[in-house]
């Protein structure tokens, strides 16, 4: 039988400290080089369960993400002709099959 509180304890064992301070009125977290992100921003949540804070690198927003559609190689996803001709629908008709 698995203990979930020994397994719980063994991870929290096996984590490292950051040490906090203050910067003006704004509480700031210095993070060891190993936990360091690569970015300038973050997104910031509490796990509603355990009140753990957690930090997780923002996500690229609409501007970066279509900058980076633009970029990659591969237009093979964005077929210039696809060699169909256009065709009338009714938008009202209801598809019964």
């Amino acid at each position: 039988m698995i203990d979930i509180n020994d397994t719980y304890s063994k991870e929290v064992d096996m984590s490292d400290t950051a040490k906090l301070f203050m910067t003006g009125r704004s509480q700031a977290v210095r993070l060891p080089a190993a936990y360091r992100f690569d970015t300038s921003e973050v997104t910031i949540r509490r796990d509603p369960r355990t009140g753990d804070v957690i930090l997780s690198p923002r996500p690229l927003g609409w501007g970066k993400a279509l900058s980076a559609i633009r970029q990659a190689k591969g237009t093979e996803l964005f077929p210039e002709g696809r060699n169909q001709d256009q065709q009338d629908r009714d938008p009202f008709a209801v598809c019964l099959t």
